[in-house]
């Protein structure tokens, strides 16, 4: 089976892919000759996944899943949420982190979570998966290998960062993990043949 993903993010990519393995071939954007910026000006990140899926079925008639993520700070209730890829205004992680250490400052509430809803467009029907990891974040970055905000968040249980972990151990436990691993069971068990 292959699926279209609603994204470019080669991160992204390399995740689901390793998290499904051979269930289904994941293409994308660029492999269907998109490159539109699919608008994302839903505030929640069900709404933002939706409007990938609708937008690529409408264009291409094609199965597809496209998903948001972000980090939901408590004490910043709950920001950045759906604005984590542009909190600071642009795109740049280092901004984004450092505005969220700059917001928090001493406080001592350091409580969030990473939050992923994927929505799937599969014969015509709509279905939506979502992957939630608790944590904590530290006042200063650790690690030097996954991406956005993975430097300053320790998950719950562990005393490394997502940025300390190698993918394996990552792709195990995160938010995009446990929802892709749901979109992954569904496929299998109500929809290959």
């Amino acid at each position: 089976m292959e699926l279209v993903f609603a994204t470019n993010n080669t991160h992204k990519l390399e995740e689901v892919q390793a998290i499904v393995g051979d269930i289904f071939t994941i293409k994308s954007l660029a492999d269907i000759g998109c490159s539109d910026d699919i608008p994302e000006t839903g505030v929640t990140f069900e709404e933002n996944a939706k409007q990938k899926t609708d937008y690529l079925f409408r264009k291409y008639s094609l199965d597809c899943f496209g998903d948001d993520s972000g980090l939901e700070i408590d004490a910043l209730n709950k920001e950045p949420g759906v604005y984590s890829a542009r909190y600071s205004g642009s795109r740049d992680m280092e901004k984004n982190i450092d505005l969220v250490l700059a917001k928090l400052g001493d406080n001592p509430s350091r409580t969030a979570r990473f939050r992923t809803v994927i929505s799937l467009f599969l014969n015509k029907q709509q279905h939506f998966f979502e992957g939630v990891i608790e944590g904590d974040i530290i006042p200063e970055r650790r690690g030097a290998g996954g991406f956005g905000y993975d430097p300053i968040f320790i998950p719950q249980g562990y005393d490394r960062t997502f940025a300390e972990m190698t993918a394996e151990e990552k792709n195990q436990i995160s938010h995009r993990a446990i929802a892709v691993g749901k979109l992954a069971a569904f496929l299998k068990e109500d929809n290959v043949d």
